[in-house]
Order: C-alpha cells, then structure tokens, then sequence
C-alpha cells in the first residue's frame, strides 16, 4: 500500500471469508413450494385469478345472470382467501415437511376449506332443502381440479429456478476461483526474491497471498463485510506494489460513515472489489511505462453503497473504447453476481471520462428478496 493512501489497515478481528451460513438462521420456510401469500401482490393475483375462475365457471354452467355471479364469485373468493390465510398462517410448520408431505397437507387444507365453505353456503342460501352432497361433491372436484394444476405450477417454478440459482452459482463460483497464473508466479518469484534479503516482507506476502487464495475458494455468493472486502484489496495492491514499484500508486478515500453503517456493517459480495482493482492495474497501470494512479471513491448516499474506481489508460486505449475483453469479462461477471442478490437495485457501469476508465459501482445496504435471472 503506497503512504498516500487515506484508508488505515485495521488488525483482522476474524477471517475475510468466513462463512455466513452460519450467522443467518434457518430459511426452511423460504424453500417451501407453495410462494408467500401474505402480501398485497399475492393477494390481488389471487383475488384476479379468482374472479376470472367464477366467469368461467358462470359461462359454463348456462346463461348469464347476475345472482348466479355474484354468488359464483363470492363463493370462490371466499375459498382462496380462507385457503390462502390458514396456508400462510401455517407456513412455518409446512415447511418442515418435505416438499410431498407440505404439498399434501396444503391440497388437503384447500379441500377441507371448499368443504367448509359450500356447507356454511347451503345451510345460509337455503336452510330448508337441506345439504345437497352432489352440488358440494362438484364443488370439491373443481377444487380438487385447481389446486392440483396451481401446486404442479408451484412445483415447476420451484425446478427451474433452483435450476437457474444452480447455473448462477456456478458462475459466480467460476470467477471467484479464477485467480491469474502469472499473478500466482510472480508473486512466488516475489517470495523467493524477497526471503534471503527481507524475511519479513517475504512472509507478509504469503500471508496476503495466502488470504486471497482462502477468499477465491470460498462459497460463491458469500457476503462479507466491506471493510473485509477492502482489506483484501489492500492485500492484493501490495503484492503488485512489490512487482511494479512506483509505477503503482492507489489514492483512497473512503468517506466517514456513520457507526450504523460503518465498514464492519455494510456487506458486499466477496470479490466484488478486487476483481475490479485487478483490471485497473492489468488494464491500465501494467501497460503505461511510467504507471499511474489508482483512484477508488467510496461513500454510502441514500442508503446505497457507491463505490468509483477510475485508473489512465494506456495511449493506444485512450482514443478508442478503453475496454479491454478482460475488462468485459470480469464487469459482465459481476454485473450477474450483483442481479442476483440486488435485481435491478444494483448496477455496475463504466466509461471513459478525461483519457481515465472509470468504474462505477452502486448497491444497496441490504440484499433484496431478488430472484433475478441472467440477462
């Protein structure tokens, strides 16, 4: 790290990549079949979806009438709304079934609900003929009928998106496992170089190249917080240091947060900055003889992360795009890693502004319920 720079390395508390799995407690009931219904959203789709059922159900039963409308339509609200809340109310408990038993219990819950609903209807509309078993026996084969085609849709949507949640991992794993080669030899010949005349230097960057490598093989998606984030950069920024000399120079300034949302409190994705960093000097300060200065800008405003890195681009860059394939590949990768977690709260931009290639990062504080797919 060059003695400009405005960010002080804290002493570790605990490893950068530690699991998170195991501070979050459990999400069981967010794996179960059946989606959250206790929600505005899911509730007018639900009440949507029920009217157009009672039309067809009105249409096919005879001529058009109003009465038989209205009473159609009571009728099936009343069935999904009753279905819908004692589903919800029971939801914790479903989802510790597995996904067969939970999917029975709740096409039983939705059957003993028509039930319920045609007998209190026929004792209300017509206390005097008695309980008619082959209208209710009707009534329960169309629910039977509706339930069963809503949990396979429920079924199919839960197989394709832990389909695509799969394929997103391994993306997401695929670039943070990716760490250069010849960064890997330079570094070791760093190493080598560095142990007969500065033991101490040698041994502090096995450490810092130790930590990356640990960072790389974690769990794809892990969040961390940022101040772990940034001690990784700082890390990798010292091993290059020892490689391009003063050739390398990386201004910080991280703005002062609030304790709320100070570094060790706001999360990020792991390797969301490094990659970053990395094509900086690969992109920008590896190609220029007399190097250059690496400027990262980070600051929280209206409750987002945002974060700017800018670095000079080589003369042949300067008049063209300033994007290298490189530079594609690592912003399109966490372009998704960044969908996946945030949707479209999260965006990752870059332009070439005053002969500099900037980078422009924004997330929010707090990961959304996104299941975004790739674009």
């Amino acid at each position: 790290m060059d003695s400009g720079s405005k960010l002080t390395k804290q002493p570790a508390t605990h490893s950068p990549t530690r699991s998170a799995a195991a501070d979050e407690p459990s999400t069981s009931a967010s794996q179960f079949l059946i989606p959250e219904l206790c929600n505005a959203t899911a509730l007018s789709l639900l009440v949507l979806v029920g009217q157009l059922l009672a039309l067809v159900l009105l249409f096919a039963g005879g001529p058009f009438d109003w009465t038989r409308l209205a009473l159609t339509s009571l009728f099936v609200q009343w069935v999904g709304l009753f279905s819908a809340g004692i589903i919800c109310a029971s939801r914790p408990l479903l989802a510790r079934f597995s996904v067969v038993a939970g999917s029975v219990v709740a096409y039983v819950i939705v059957l003993l609900v028509t039930l319920a609903v045609a007998l209190v209807a026929q004792s209300v509309l017509s206390p005097n003929i008695g309980i008619q078993w082959d209208q209710v026996g009707g009534q329960l084969v169309i629910a039977a009928i509706i339930a069963g085609l809503a949990l396979r849709y429920f079924y199919v949507q839960v197989q394709l998106r832990e389909q695509e949640q799969s394929e997103l991992q391994s993306r997401i794993q695929a670039l943070q496992s990716r760490i250069r080669p010849h960064f890997l030899f330079n570094s070791m010949n760093i190493i080598a170089s560095l142990i007969a005349t500065q033991p101490d230097t040698a041994e502090t960057v096995v450490e810092d190249l130790s930590e990356l490598f640990r960072a790389s093989l974690n769990d794809a998606g892990n969040q961390v917080p940022l101040a772990d984030e940034l001690d990784l950069c700082q890390r990798y920024v010292r091993i290059e240091s020892l490689r391009l000399g003063d050739r390398l120079q990386t201004q910080w300034d991280i703005a002062t947060l609030p304790e709320s949302e100070g570094l060790q409190s706001v999360k990020i994705p792991l390797l969301t900055l490094q990659p970053l960093l990395e094509n900086a000097i690969y992109h920008g300060i590896q190609p220029i003889p007399e190097g250059g200065t690496i400027n990262v800008h980070l600051k929280i405003d209206d409750a987002q992360v945002q974060v700017r890195i800018d670095n000079p681009l080589p003369p042949e860059s300067a008049a063209g795009s300033g994007e290298s394939q490189g530079n594609r590949m690592a912003l399109t990768n966490i372009r998704s890693r960044l969908q996946v977690l945030y949707g479209a709260q999260a965006e990752l931009t870059n332009s070439v502004e005053e002969g500099r290639f900037v980078t422009r990062l924004r997330y929010p504080l707090a990961a959304g319920d996104s299941t975004a797919t790739l674009a």
